[in-house]
């Protein structure tokens, strides 16, 4: 048990529990739902609260377990015993591991689902190719991460690959995670599309915003939008819807532009639309309040040589290099895979205690 309340910081129980009481204690008062927006706030940090403390409860339960299992193992020579107590103890270190990794996402939106955007850069069908890569690697990501992700709008190339994508991610702290792929990407390769078999260089970016939930305030005026309708034309035919059920968004005094085009209800497609506006109206925002856009958004420069963020070279040799980290990682086909944890882990170190 010690292993899981004395060490300090997100291990430390006691203050959580303490924490915890009072907050179920200020709940039980009348007043306490006096103010709505208040309420909520106090009852989300209840719940991630609960849930970091279920989270060491169980650790310990297992620790438990692994002493029972080495004192059976000692007084009767059982050998299985031990064997086990290993493989419990291995998990549990694994699950510290992610919980360290987790205390670092301790950023104002880490929690929150979130919205990302891929988008070729110049270089027609090489970039538009090398954007459904990204868009792939980024999925399997989040099929990994067991996070759910719904494509809600989806412009294809002109003869392959993508020119643009939106999709929307829900999972446990799935704006802390993926925020690490905000920027510019390339891509050197032996071009597919090349005759000749040159090495080409294309570039696409990656843009992710956190879903901006109902307690911030983001004014929206209805007078301020144009609201256009359309068929829908996602990546396949099959999913052609054949009503005018897409949504397109125009911000009048910004410009801002979002579309919808996930489902077949109107209705729906406009309701995510307008959380993808909130949160681009948000970033906006807080552009305006600082002199330098805070790390949370980077990476938003010219889709060109000098402003990428990674790269991924498959010729003459194979490596993926972070830019920021200085991470990098020889299995190419692994990280296009979606297997990207070593560079997260390495970009929320490095902005650790930001």
């Amino acid at each position: 048990m010690s292993a899981c309340s004395s060490s300090g910081g997100i291990f430390d129980a006691a203050p959580k529990r303490e924490r915890l009481a009072e907050l179920d204690h200020l709940s039980g008062q009348p007043e306490f739902w006096g103010d709505q927006a208040a309420a909520q706030v106090l009852l989300k940090e209840r719940t991630q609260i609960k849930d970091t403390l279920d989270k060491l409860d169980g650790l310990t339960t297992q620790l438990d377990e692994v002493e029972m299992l080495v004192e059976m193992g000692d007084e009767e020579g059982d050998e299985d015993s031990l064997i086990e107590a290993d493989e419990v103890l291995e998990a549990v270190e694994g699950r510290l591991a992610q919980m360290e990794l987790e205390r670092m996402l301790s950023g104002a939106h880490d929690h929150a689902a979130c919205f990302v955007s891929v988008n070729a850069g110049a270089g027609g069908t090489e970039s538009q190719d090398w954007c459904s890569m990204l868009l792939r690697m980024l999925l399997r990501y989040c099929e990994r991460k067991g996070f759910k992700a719904e494509i809600t709008d989806y412009l294809a190339g002109e003869e392959a690959g993508v020119k643009s994508v939106t999709f929307r991610v829900q999972g446990e702290y799935a704006f802390g995670y993926l925020k690490s792929e905000n920027g510019v990407h390339r891509l050197v390769r032996i071009s597919p599309f090349d005759s000749q078999k040159r090495r080409h260089t294309s570039f696409a970016s990656v843009s992710v915003l956190p879903e901006i939930e109902d307690d911030i305030d983001v004014e929206i005026n209805e007078g301020d939008l144009r609201v256009d309708t359309y068929r829908s034309s996602g990546a396949g035919g099959q999913h052609v819807n054949k009503t005018d059920s897409a949504v397109r968004l125009t911000h009048k005094p910004t410009g801002l532009v979002v579309a919808c085009q996930a489902e077949r209800s109107q209705h729906k497609n406009r309701a995510t639309a307008m959380k993808l506006l909130k949160a681009k109206l948000f970033e906006l925002e807080m552009e305006k309040r600082t002199e330098e856009r805070d790390a949370l958004y980077a990476g938003k420069a010219k889709i060109d040589f000098g402003s990428q963020i990674r790269s991924y070279v498959l010729q003459p040799y194979q490596m993926v290099k972070d830019l920021r980290t200085g991470y990098e990682d020889s299995n190419t086909k692994g990280v296009l895979d979606g297997d990207l944890g070593g560079f997260i882990e390495a970009f929320l170190l490095l902005h650790a205690g930001e």
